[in-house]
């Protein structure tokens, strides 16, 4: 993986510019593809340390390449950031089940991609420093019959493990450590996704509804709080 190499997969020639010349003035190197299955050949013969991924391609679709991409072992770890036309919720959130690190919606704001870009770079870099922390925490989280175990990222309902991607572990983990306190977006934003508070994001919820639906009959325990975040309730 060479780093702040970007690569962005985007078939209008216009927006690859904009993004290209925006992402080299932050200094990053970047490299654009206009087709999926053009691109599916190029990052895994040079993996970038993060792809900003159009979701309608030529050749390869961009969820179908986020699924190649999430199988293939030299590529899996590549932090992706998808973009998608306004109101297109369904691939998003299918985006977000396959693996993406976020979505950007268009019309975007390119100081925005930039900001999103370093965010989830930095996030990534941390990873080896979370990990070691998380190897530390040795207790497990409980509430109910939901449990998390922080050094071995596993969630269990009952004596069932619950699959999560790594983001919605992170997500819940927050919240559990939380132990019912609310927590505002600005705050899970920043940390579980690393973002700067002056990002607005309706990440958190996309995410909170995939936790719902994978957290069956304790599902109610991500509580949200209008006007503020969420909250998970510790009672019973």
């Amino acid at each position: 993986m060479i780093p702040n190499r970007v690569a962005v997969v985007e078939d209008e020639s216009v927006i690859a510019e904009v993004l290209e010349y925006n992402l080299k003035r932050a200094g990053y190197e970047v490299d654009i593809y206009e087709r999926g299955d053009v691109a599916w050949d190029g990052l895994r013969q040079s993996p970038p340390s993060l792809v900003v991924l159009d979701l309608m391609l030529p050749g390869i679709d961009g969820l179908d390449l986020a699924r190649l991409l999430k199988q293939e072992k030299s590529t899996s770890k590549i932090p992706l950031i998808m973009l998608t036309a306004k109101g297109e919720e369904v691939d998003r959130i299918v985006g977000l089940e396959l693996g993406a690190d976020d979505y950007i919606p268009k019309p975007f704001s390119p100081r925005e991609v930039v900001l999103r870009i370093k965010a989830v770079l930095r996030r990534a870099s941390s990873n080896q420093t979370d990990l070691e922390e998380a190897e530390e925490e040795t207790n497990w989280l409980e509430a109910g019959a939901l449990r998390l175990d922080p050094a071995g990222f596993r969630v269990l309902l009952g004596d069932a493990e619950v699959s999560l991607t790594a983001t919605e572990f992170r997500l819940l983990h927050s919240l559990m450590k939380g132990r019912g306190r609310t927590q505002t977006r600005g705050q899970l934003l920043s940390e579980v996704w690393g973002y700067a508070d002056e990002v607005e994001s309706r990440t958190v919820d996309t995410h909170i509804r995939r936790l719902r639906k994978k957290l069956g009959p304790e599902s109610d325990r991500l509580e949200t709080v209008i006007g503020l975040g969420y909250r998970l309730s510790m009672k019973g």
